[in-house]
């Protein structure tokens, strides 16, 4: 932008630039419009011909011309409007008297372009890859992987960022709250606040948002963008409004220089003016009675009341101005309170002003140089000078040698006389010695006034009869200031009726007492106050023609009121230019005096510097009006359409600002709104037409795609609505028949596109974006419904509106998803019932992620700023309609797949808990319509699943038991919660599958894989377990149960239905289980074998598990918190009590049978038998000749072999350490009563040697092993084995007196016998 003040050469290279330009297209054929009207002053365009006769154009041809002509003409219409427009803003800008620009506008953001949104997606991807150096958890890494698919990847987003409705504020919020709910789901941890983890998570964000972008740039780029935003200086704001109009740069200059902008002086005249013209306008509008249309007749006396009082309103503004001679542009707020009285300018002003109300106030500066031609004195001597303005101090150089008389000293004076008397004298210091004063050399005592030079120039001095130098000068410099309230001086010749009554030269000054008060003032020397003044209300000024018969001055002009005639002479035709100009901005007139000659002249006085007639405010006035711009300067305010010139300043500003760099959503920058605000203040711009201009501009926008703020148009349109039905907070105001017709259109657009936005609010409100639209939407639409400005819309209206528009979003959302899954009818083409419920799911996934950004983003607009919910609590009852209605849509799809699936098919439960799982934690949505539907659909097919898989375990229990072969396998069931499984795929259906076909029933169910352990299981559990029945039977109650849990059947009656049923099937099935197995257990113990030869085989232990299996299962599958349950549980546990001891006790008469067994052999011992004695005799023959062995022993080692065989495959292979204790203790119980009760029964007979020693080795070993295995001594040294141990002592001290004694075999504990037993 040019600097307003530039200087003469640039000025006079545009002029000769511009006028090459001007001259070029004469040569041409056709002149363009801007040349044509720089040219030929602003006229319509014209064609230049050639001098050749052009041949007759073709009637398409001639056309085609016309068009292009009246294309140009149009478009020369409006770079002409433009230009006007733009000098009625510039005036605004260069003098505002009514506006600020408001510092309290919420600040705009940088909007998201294209470019921006594809480099954050960019930087998002790289951090989700590894690619950068930001140190996270999976927690963060989830939630970031989550916003990039979800937010930065929408199709909504991509289009808000298009439209320019997303800043980067709006994503690093989306990003916050889209995280605080994570957050608060984490666990809590010591010592870390869950307040830090989010301020560490946002950190995080905006590092990897900003990538390697330096934080500082950004920080310096935002802070000069935000300045820029909030405040604009007055070149800022011309240049805003050259690139809002298309205003060239040399145009702009050109109208800044010939309006002069920076004369504010000028600038308040102009005001002065236009307000006066206004008021003229107001009478002539009520003599003819060209009164716009109202609503009403007795509005047309208002109007004109309106307009005068706007017009005084002004005035007051102006008058509370300060009074300045300009300075540099500042915007400060008016103080408006001070003005007590309301100047009509129709009327004479009754206040005369007194010469004691002019005061005028006078800086000086004495710069005194050097003194010349001092040579009497010794050049050693002292000199210095003293200065002093009449009536005020004096002051005193510093001291200098006569030789060289130089000081450079400045003296600040302040003076009220406006012709001040300077005196400075020169000084010697004396050199007598009586001398009391110091000798004056010279004097020199000057006149200035404020258009005296200012540059330092030589004065003889009036020299002293002391003094010989008689060509003695001093040189120095005065300048004196012109106090703000004083607008011109200088020398006059003047002539009056009532003041100056003599043709005399008198020193003139225009003194501004206020806005609207100005006066002439006549001074003389060394008076403060006006001899004469003159006030200039009322008069007015223009150029004269020379009067015969005043002698003195050569350049007339008059100030005339009705009755008086005031005449006035300068010497030259520059100063009466000047002084006319000036006295023109002070009377305010209409009429602009125009000089006798425009032509500048160049004179050349006495050998003077030449100088021109006009001032240069004139060559400016001329150059304009040579570049066609005079029109545009000189065009009465008054005259124009302002409504129509503001309605196109506005348009072009808002799209402006729609296309600027910020985030603006429709409203304007503070400057904007600065220059808006001043054009319709001083212009007289009704406010209503504004706001319905503003808001069909806005609406246009905002139906091209634009998004637009709601409250912005609540603002408006809250105005226009106070406007039309009377009810303005400043009173009542005319409405014009226009302006109600005008807002009756714009009510009913802003009701079809808010209903609109509502409809789309997932579009035009994506993410909850921007924040409060979807709210101050509502609310707007609240108002807009509204009949008039005081009667509230019954609720249940708005509600009904707003209720019919989320029907439509209902619709509109599922069809879009619909699209968005790429989910086609399927019409002509078949489609596998499995592919449709793939795709009823997939669709599923996303009606549930679309209700939650519901929720989460959109459910915000029933709570109002302070928290609660009274602002629209309905809205809520809505949205949870609106969803039903959603998932009514789906409910068709799903209905429709669901209903062409096989009858056993068991696919489609997934489906069920996917839906479920979301509406059973929705408070609103919980056994809505669609949740009931949902479970009457599944109820059924829950029923028959159960029913199913009741009816295959009971076969396969049937047949597995049948079939078992009770080997031992690993534990699918077993303590698995408790460990921590590998990275494996197990492919374990969470449905199980119905093994074998029922009978009766005519399905052909899926058959179940048979049963097999996992390779990783054996390094985790080692421990055999159950039968492969056993097993399969718990896995499958297990899963069953789990797979009902799953469910979470949201209505409690049925689910407590379910789970009496899983829980008493359970019971039957385990009960069912323990029989077999009972039963299995004593057949397999009664086939076996009673001699020390048997062996417990894995088969009884895994039976001995099963029943461990049984026990542990039944606590998890058959016990609840419920009387029935636990009634089941203690009715299972029973059962199985009573069976593991019923297999205890059978297995201990099987060890009793067998220890009867050896006892049996031994008996053949018994005292008095023939065998005995043929046994004695036959030993003792065969010893004498060869080694026999020691008989009876080989029966003693093999049932210790067996008792200690058993013991370990019991202890080993038996899970329950309760069961073998129980065992353990049984067997010694009933083995040693068995030993007594033999021994009782030879308790007359002594027992043989062989006997006594099988006896004794097994009732130690008995003793010993059991005690290993964790006998209690209690039972161990029970009363039975008190006696058997004593009786076979008793025994053993007799044999030992007998012939070949124990040989080494006794009751007492020995060393050598533990090593024999190794």
């Amino acid at each position: 932008m040019l600097d307003p003040s530039s200087s003469e050469e640039e000025s006079d290279g545009i002029v000769e630039e511009e006028s090459k330009e001007a001259m070029a297209p004469q040569a041409g054929s056709r002149i363009s419009p801007s040349r044509t009207s720089e040219s030929s002053g602003g006229l319509a365009p014209s064609s230049s011909r050639s001098s050749a006769r052009p041949t007759s154009p073709s009637p398409s041809a001639a056309s085609e011309e016309k068009e292009d002509l009246e294309k140009l003409q149009r478009d020369e219409d409006e770079r002409k409007k433009k230009l006007q427009l733009y000098v009625f803003v510039m005036r605004c800008v260069a003098y505002p008297f009514n506006a600020k620009q408001p510092t309290d506008m919420a600040r705009r953001q940088q909007k998201i372009t294209k470019q921006q949104l594809q480099q954050t997606k960019d930087r998002f991807q790289a951090f989700l890859n590894g690619d950068t150096q930001i140190v996270a958890d999976e927690a963060f890494i989830n939630a970031v992987q989550s916003y990039n698919e979800v937010f930065l990847k929408s199709d909504r987003v991509a289009k808000m960022v298009q439209s320019g409705g997303f800043s980067a504020n709006d994503f690093r919020e989306v990003f916050k709250r889209h995280i605080e709910k994570r957050v608060r789901s984490l666990p809590e941890i010591d010592g870390l606040s869950k307040e830090t983890v989010l301020s560490s998570w946002m950190a995080k964000f905006d590092t990897i948002y900003r990538g390697d972008e330096d934080p500082r740039k950004a920080q310096q780029r935002m802070t000069a963008s935000a300045a820029s935003e909030l405040i604009l200086s007055k070149d800022q704001l011309y240049e805003m409004f050259q690139n809002i109009l298309g205003i060239k740069k040399f145009e702009h200059q050109l109208l800044y220089q010939a309006c002069q902008l920076d004369n504010l002086d000028e600038q308040a005249a102009q005001i002065r003016r236009e307000l006066d013209g206004r008021l003229q306008m107001a009478d002539q509008i009520a003599r003819g009675g060209k009164f716009p249309k109202f609503v009403s007749k007795e509005m047309e006396a208002m109007y004109i009341e309106e307009l005068k009082s706007s017009v005084n309103q002004l005035m007051a503004n102006l008058e509370s101005m300060p009074v300045s001679k300009g300075g540099e542009f500042k915007l400060q707020k008016l103080k408006r309170g001070h003005n007590t009285s309301i100047i009509d300018m129709g009327q004479e002003d009754e206040n005369t002003l007194s010469k004691s109300d002019v005061v005028l106030s006078f800086t000086l500066e004495v710069v005194i140089m050097e003194v010349v031609g001092l040579k009497s004195l010794a050049p050693n001597r002292i000199v210095y000078c003293t200065m002093e303005v009449e009536g005020g101090e004096k002051l005193q150089t510093d001291q200098a040698e006569a030789s060289k008389p130089t000081w450079g000293t400045q003296g600040d004076f302040t003076t009220t006389h406006p012709l001040p008397a300077v005196k400075v004298k020169l000084f010697t210091e004396s050199t007598g010695v009586l001398a009391l004063e110091d000798k004056e050399l010279g004097r020199v005592v000057l006149h200035p006034t404020p258009n005296s030079p200012k540059q330092s120039e030589l004065h003889k001095m009036t020299v002293t009869k002391a003094c010989p130098d008689q060509d003695l000068k001093i040189k120095l410099a005065i300048r004196m200031d012109k106090p703000q309230n004083m607008k011109h001086c200088g020398y006059l010749w003047a002539f009056g009726k009532n003041v100056w009554k003599r043709w005399k030269k008198r020193f003139f000054v225009l003194v501004q007492v206020s806005q609207y008060t100005f006066a002439m003032c006549s001074y003389r020397e060394k008076k403060s106050e006006p001899q004469e003044l003159l006030q200039l209300d009322g008069y007015t000024v223009d150029y004269s023609d020379p009067q015969p018969g005043l002698d003195g001055g050569r350049a007339f002009f008059n100030a005339v009121k009705e009755g008086d005639t005031v005449m006035f002479a300068s010497d030259d035709e520059q100063d009466r230019i000047l002084w006319v100009q000036a006295m023109y901005r002070a009377t305010g007139q209409s009429h602009k005096p125009v000089p006798p000659t425009q032509v500048q002249k160049l004179n050349s006085k006495g050998g003077a510097s030449a100088q021109m007639d006009a001032p240069i405010s004139q060559f400016y006035a001329d150059r304009a009006q040579k570049h066609g711009m005079d029109e545009f300067i000189s065009a009465n305010p008054c005259s124009f359409d302002h409504a129509s010139l503001f309605e196109m300043v506005q348009r072009l500003t808002l799209d402006h600002r729609l296309n600027d760099t910020f985030c603006c959503l429709g409203w304007f920058s503070p400057g904007q709104v600065f220059v808006l605000d001043e054009y319709c203040a001083r212009n007289g711009v009704r406010g209503c037409h504004r706001h319905l201009c503003y808001l069909r501009d806005l609406l246009e926008r905002a139906e091209s795609g634009a998004i637009i703020d709601p409250t912005l148009l609540h603002y408006s349109f809250a105005f226009c609505a106070s406007h039309v039905h009377g009810n303005r907070p400043d009173g009542l105001s005319t409405v014009k028949v226009d302006e109600k017709e005008r807002f009756e259109d714009i009510k009913e657009r802003l009701r079809v596109i808010l209903e609109n936005h509502i409809v789309n609010f997932r579009y035009c409100f994506p993410f909850g974006r921007p924040e409060g639209a979807l709210k101050a939407t509502l609310s707007l639409l609240e108002r807009v419904l509204m009949k008039d400005i005081v009667t509230p819309v019954p609720p249940e209206e708005v509600k009904g509106v707003i209720r019919k528009c989320l029907e439509q979003a209902a619709q509109l959302n599922y069809q879009r998803i619909k699209e968005y899954a790429k989910i086609e009818e399927n019409v002509g083409r078949l489609v596998t019932p499995a592919k449709k419920l793939e795709e009823t799911i997939r669709l599923a996934e996303l009606v549930i992620e679309v209700l939650q950004q519901n929720q989460e983003h959109h459910a915000e607009a029933a709570v109002t700023s302070s928290g609660d919910q009274s602002a629209f609590a309905w809205w809520t009852d809505l949205m949870v309609e609106h969803a039903e209605n959603f998932l009514a849509l789906y409910a068709i799809d799903m209905d429709a797949a669901l209903e062409i699936q096989s009858p056993e098919s068991w696919d489609s439960f997934p489906l069920f808990q996917l839906l479920n799982d979301f509406l059973r934690t929705d408070y609103h949505l919980c056994n809505g319509k669609f949740h009931k539907h949902l479970q009457d659909l599944y109820a059924p097919l829950v029923v028959r699943y159960v029913d199913l898989m009741e009816s295959s375990i009971a076969q396969s229990i049937h047949k597995g038991f049948d079939r078992e072969s009770w080997e031992p396998v690993k534990s699918l069931t077993s303590n698995l919660p408790n460990v921590n499984l590998p990275n494996v795929n197990l492919q374990i259906p969470k449905v199980p599958n119905l093994p074998v076909p029922v009978a009766g029933l005519s399905v052909n169910l899926p058959q179940m894989p048979s049963f097999s352990t996992p390779s990783w299981m054996a390094a985790i559990y080692d421990s055999d377990n159950g039968s492969g029945t056993s097993e399969d039977l718990f896995w499958k109650l297990d899963a069953l149960q789990t797979f009902i849990r799953d469910l979470h059947w949201p209505e409690e009656e049925f689910a407590k239905h379910l789970e009496s049923r899983i829980q008493l099937m359970s019971s039957n099935m385990i009960e069912n289980c323990v029989k077999r197995t009972r039963m299995a257990f004593e057949s397999k113990l009664t086939k076996s074998s009673k001699s020390t030869d048997f062996r417990i085989s894995p088969t009884l232990c895994t039976m001995f598990n099963v029943m461990v299996d049984a026990k542990d299962q039944s606590a998890k599958l058959c016990a609840m918190e419920m009387g029935q349950e636990k009634q089941f549980h203690s009715q299972i546990d029973e059962l199985i009590e009573e069976s593991v001891k019923d297999m205890i006790q059978l297995l201990v008469a099987k060890f009793v049978a067998i220890l009867e067994g050896v006892l049996a052999k031994i008996s053949r011992y018994d005292e008095g038998t023939l065998f005995s004695s043929f046994l004695s005799f036959t030993v003792k023959a065969a010893s004498k000749y060869v080694d026999v062995p020691k008989p009876g022993m080989d029966v003693a080692d093999g049932y210790v072999t067996f008792v200690r065989h058993s013991q370990d495959i019991l202890r080993d292979k038996v899970n329950e350490e309760v069961y073998i204790e129980r065992l353990f203790d049984q067997w010694y119980t009933a083995t040693m009563n068995l030993l007594g009760t033999w021994l009782t029964e030879r308790m007359d007979q002594q027992l043989h040697v062989y006997q006594l020693k099988i006896l004794i080795r097994i009732t130690k070993k008995k003793y010993r092993d059991f005690r290993l295995q964790g006998v209690l001594d209690s039972t161990l040294n029970s009363k039975m084995y008190d006696t058997v141990r004593n009786r076979l002592t008793l025994e053993e001290a007799t044999a030992s007196v007998r012939e070949g004694g124990m040989q080494g075999i006794s009751m007492k504990d020995s060393d050598e016998e533990d090593e024999e037993d190794d």
